[in-house]
């Protein structure tokens, strides 16, 4: 209903106007903001809307908040458009009104919402319809190249496709980076481990499968730390991967290439799509970061290394930050890749990504880093007008005790073994079910229902989660079949399937809907505030919100499925609430492919 919100906060602030000429007028003048607050009721026997900001006029006006309220609603009463959407204007208490939509106007809003297939949700379209419109960049997942995949990625990778998955459906063109962690010294490491052990791999093609590369890097590690000559081949083969030597760099990319098949493998099973635009691909553009710098006047030399010194920020000795751009070796670090990334992602096409918003899902533990980075790029005046970067944090997944999840032997819980474990216990929950129910079911579709719910319950647990917190892992919580899960979301999808199995359905128009029982018309209210929540979470980048209004949903719904018969009556009462459960099933379904989790039409 943001349509409707939008129009009634037009009229509602026009009846201020009306309602207080002089005094509205003295007060924009002297710069005082004039606004009613219209929001959401916080409560259903409140209507649908309230006008909240009474009090705070009042203080403006100089007038009693009773007499401000009396004022506005008789303005709104004589607006004809107003009175065909809401019933008259209730004051509750000393200055709050009340607003409720007519159930006419709401049988419209929901026959339209029939005919839909987004919804209600707007397509975004640009300021100037002569212009396209220019793409976000999501920057999310992120993983090291030789090193597996392990819960800390699983948050970042999730709650990263789900944003992007909103902003896609809204109508952005997203670019979906995944900004591996492919260069740096850990590199000589590896390619003079690999040359030592397999240098055939780099003669002939496919002569090696490293086969566990985090073992391999184990190894490397354990080598460069215990031999001094290993050290140095490591320290001088960094330099002729960065010179451009062809040997160093076919082993770089075999190694690269390996890492590649094993992330797949992941995001495969996760349903996610990615770009990868690691931090070699930045490489190039370093020394055009230290010239710009230094052009802008920004660069000081601090014991040999070229740093900018953060405002605002004071580092230890009561001294400000540095951000180190180039080391005394003339190297570089982390933050300068992400310098050269916001530089190229801003920079008008066809020298960069021309992007106008960038978004980074990482770990809040990098809160600091970007903040440092970000700052930067401002003084740098790398960010044109109009452009947003933004910061996307989220806290630790962790165990039973409240520290960070690890396995019984302490060590960082691979994401592979855990997506498996998932799948497991929820085949073996569906097991134990069908065997209560007696109930007979192929491998197929114990496989299929297994991984669905598996998958769904893992992605589902972390979104619902406010990102900005901690949040304690729990497979027992998050496969339950009532709570705010993912098995109670896609047993409502099972629930209404099963009905328009039995159920036949047609588009009936809105003089064909009837509705009558509080139970229909909570669930059309719940239903028309979808467009509202997928724009909160556009702006917000907070999936939780989505994932709540889902729940709400679900629960709204099993109430009307439980308390009111939907087949077992007359018509038109029996289409009316078929076609109540279809757009439910629709914006369940698009809600959760939002959230990227998949649906199962039986379970």
């Amino acid at each position: 209903m943001l349509k409707t919100y939008k129009t009634l906060n037009t009229y509602v602030t026009n009846a201020l106007d009306a309602a207080f000429p002089e005094e509205s007028a003295n007060a924009k003048q002297h710069g005082q903001v004039i606004d009613p607050q219209l929001g959401r009721a916080t409560k259903a026997e409140f209507g649908d809307f309230q006008i909240n900001g009474v009090f705070a006029l009042a203080k403006i006006f100089k007038q009693s908040p009773r007499a401000i309220a009396m004022a506005i609603s008789k303005q709104l009463q004589v607006n004809d458009d107003f009175n065909n959407i809401c019933l008259k204007p209730e004051i509750a208490g000393p200055g709050f009104i009340n607003l409720t939509i007519k159930e006419n106007y709401l049988k419209s809003e929901i026959a339209a919402q029939l005919n839909d297939n987004r919804l209600g949700v707007p397509i975004v379209q640009p300021q100037n319809p002569k212009e396209t419109l220019k793409p976000i960049v999501v920057d999310f997942s992120s993983p090291n190249i030789a090193k597996e995949m392990h819960v800390g990625h699983l948050r970042s990778t999730i709650i990263g496709d789900s944003i992007a998955r909103i902003l896609e459906f809204r109508g952005y063109p997203v670019l979906r980076l995944n900004h591996v962690g492919d260069w740096g010294t850990q590199f000589g490491m590896l390619i003079t481990y690999l040359k030592l052990v397999a240098p055939h791999a780099l003669t002939t093609a496919n002569a090696i499968d490293l086969g566990d590369l985090v073992a391999f890097y184990r190894k490397a590690k354990e080598r460069f730390d215990n031999d001094k000559e290993f050290q140095s081949s490591s320290r001088n083969e960094v330099v002729k991967l960065q010179a451009g030597d062809q040997e160093s760099l076919k082993a770089w990319k075999l190694l690269c290439d390996q890492s590649r098949k094993e992330f797949q493998k992941i995001y495969d099973r996760l349903a996610v799509k990615l770009t990868e635009r690691g931090e070699s691909f930045y490489n190039q553009y370093l020394k055009d970061v230290v010239d710009d710098l230094n052009s802008a006047g920004l660069l000081t030399t601090d014991n040999g290394a070229k740093c900018v010194f953060l405002e605002g920020i004071i580092g230890k000795g009561g001294q400000s930050h540095p951000v180190i751009i180039q080391k005394t070796d003339g190297g570089f670090n982390y933050s300068t890749t992400d310098l050269a990334a916001i530089r190229y992602r801003l920079s008008a096409a066809p020298i960069g990504d021309g992007a106008h918003r960038l978004i980074y899902v990482t770990d809040a533990g990098q809160a600091n880093h970007f903040s440092g980075v970000f700052q930067v790029a401002k003084r740098a005046k790398w960010i044109p007008k109009g452009c947003r970067i933004e910061h996307v944090p989220f806290g630790l997944v962790q165990g039973d005790d409240g520290k960070k999840l690890k396995t019984r032997s302490g060590a960082t819980v691979r994401l592979k073994d855990l997506l498996d474990e998932a799948i497991d216990r929820a085949r073996h929950d569906l097991e134990q079910r069908l065997r209560e129910e007696g109930r007979k079911e192929d491998g197929h579709f114990i496989e299929k229902v297994a991984t669905t719910i598996g998958i769904a319950a893992v992605k589902y647990a972390d979104l619902s989660q406010n990102r900005t917190t901690n949040y304690q892992f729990s497979f027992n919580r998050m496969l339950a079949l009532q709570g705010n899960t993912a098995p109670y979301l896609l047993y409502a999808l099972v629930r209404i399937a099963g009905i328009n199995r039995k159920g036949v359905q047609y588009n009936p128009s809105v003089m064909e809907l009837d509705f009558k029982e509080p139970q229909e018309w909570n669930l059309i209210r719940e239903l028309l505030k979808f467009d509202e929540v997928i724009l909160e979470v556009e702006e917000e980048l907070l999936p939780n919100r989505l994932c709540n209004y889902l729940f709400e949903l679900s629960q709204v719904f099993n109430r009307f499925y439980d308390q009111i018969p939907i087949l077992n009556t007359t018509e038109p009462i029996r289409t009316s609430r078929l076609s109540l459960c279809r757009i439910t099933s629709e914006t369940l379904k698009v809600g959760l492919n939002l959230l990227g989790i998949s649906t199962l039409e039986r379970m």
